[in-house]
């Protein structure tokens, strides 16, 4: 029997527990922006997978007007991988244009028709020619995860809809694009982008958000062109978008790694803006004090039962996530909690060419803490991983994803579950970024904690 060959890390191509989707999941990124309604052309099933791996057991977030099981499917059969699907999928969008109402229709490929070589773009040209918001995604599965494929849509719409529609006139001072997280692949991101827009606005930014309840939808995207500049929050994801709108749109953009949780790290994100931009400098600083005088009134009496339950806290974590939520989660845990970090695990198929430049990231989270931070993922090596660390004498918190709950047992710890899947949260609009996010955080830290649930 031949050997399966293994990496450094002892990881094989193959992955258990898997901690993403494959990119015709990046239909949810389309169903995220109001007004705007996915069409998929693939096999039967594919949507439904989709739906239920990355929004239903991921919080239980809900499909909404244009998720769960409202996209129309062309449920491609056998005899359109003999004879090509582009007929049926001609047919599929002519009758959604009847009968469903959007301000943007996207189509989004599958395997199949990418293997066959169905010309969805040929197809949708045709309705583009008579004026119809709509059009094409190349997101065949094998082509990477849903955060490819949700690079692949954005700028689909970009080059097909917005460079079409927009009015590319004089940019509009104060206006910016923010490009963060991935929609329901990040199970809290309704609440996150929601006080994300907030602390921006409140420091006197005008905010295109572009995803969620706080967008104003399609018109929304029209204006990305007259933005003042692109701002990238996270560790890698929106890059790609923002050097596009660079070079198409002569738009510089701010890249702030780090998703700014609690105090101190969301005024050295506000302050990073001002100084880029050398603007708002006054309403940012006033912005700060205002939700700091607030934020530190509920810390003030957290610390009573900090001091007096600290013997029985955890005082070692780990956190098993994709890029952005890990790498935030730690500076807030060691700088503004003082917690000891152990091993840190990402695992959203992060492309190589960011890796390093995260790396060094965790070599500076405090001015004399460090850990190690390792890409994985697949669920066999986590697990090792993490049985493998050295928490010290407490048991330890893990922030993590339901896979990691029996693994938390055999140590003995507290989980979080803070990325996908989360099997045990419902989740309508929490956040845990920003200041209200983080005092959030805090409480159901040690809710688990005191509470001894595992």
């Amino acid at each position: 029997m031949p050997k399966i060959k293994k990496n450094e890390n002892g990881q094989t191509n193959s992955i258990s527990q898997v901690r993403y989707g494959c990119a015709l999941g990046a239909l949810h990124s389309v169903s995220a922006i109001p007004g705007a309604i996915p069409i998929t052309h693939c096999g039967p099933g594919c949507v439904d997978k989709q739906y239920t791996s990355l929004v239903f057991y991921n919080g239980y977030q809900g499909g909404g007007y244009s998720g769960g099981a409202v996209p129309p499917s062309s449920n491609l059969q056998e005899k359109d991988v003999v004879f090509g699907g582009a007929k049926h999928l001609d047919q599929l969008i002519e009758a959604s244009l009847k009968i469903m109402d959007a301000d943007l229709f996207v189509v989004l490929n599958g395997c199949i028709p990418e293997i066959v070589g169905d010309d969805i773009g040929a197809v949708v040209a045709r309705y583009q020619e008579k004026g119809v918001p709509i059009v094409s995604a190349e997101t065949g599965g094998f082509k990477g995860n849903n955060f490819t494929g949700h690079e692949i849509v954005t700028e689909a719409i970009i080059e097909q809809y917005v460079d079409k529609y927009a009015k590319k006139g004089e940019k509009k001072k104060g206006l910016i694009n923010v490009w963060s997280e991935l929609p329901f692949q990040n199970t809290f991101w309704r609440g996150d982008l929601t006080e994300l827009k907030r602390i921006l606005e409140g420091a006197g930014w005008q905010v295109n958000i572009l995803f969620g309840h706080g967008c104003q939808g399609v018109k929304e995207w029209l204006t990305i062109p007259n933005a003042e500049f692109n701002l990238v929050i996270g560790p890698w994801l929106g890059l790609k978008t923002a050097k596009l709108l660079e070079k198409k749109y002569d738009q510089p953009y701010l890249h702030l790694p780090v998703l700014p949780i609690g105090a101190k790290q969301v005024a050295e994100f506000l302050r990073a803006i001002a100084a880029f931009a050398k603007e708002n400098e006054v309403q940012t600083e006033s912005f700060i004090k205002q939700e700091e005088k607030e934020y530190y009134y509920y810390l003030e009496h957290f610390t009573d039962f900090y001091a007096e339950y600290w013997w029985g806290l955890p005082a070692a974590y780990s956190v098993v996530s994709d890029a952005a939520y890990n790498l935030a989660l730690n500076k807030f845990l060691v700088n503004q909690l003082g917690l000891i970090p152990a091993k840190q695990i990402i695992t959203d198929h992060t492309p190589e060419k960011y890796q390093e430049a995260i790396r060094e990231q965790y070599k500076h989270l405090a001015e004399d803490v460090a850990a190690e931070v390792e890409f994985v993922e697949d669920g066999y090596i986590v697990g090792r991983l993490l049985k493998e660390q050295d928490y010290g004498h407490k048991p330890p918190v893990i922030f993590g994803t339901s896979w990691e709950r029996d693994i938390v047992k055999e140590l003995k710890g507290h989980i979080v579950e803070v990325s996908y899947p989360v099997s045990y949260d419902v989740v309508l609009n929490k956040t845990y970024i920003g200041y209200r996010g983080a005092l959030t955080l805090l409480e159901t830290i040690f809710t688990t904690a005191i509470s001894k649930s595992a």
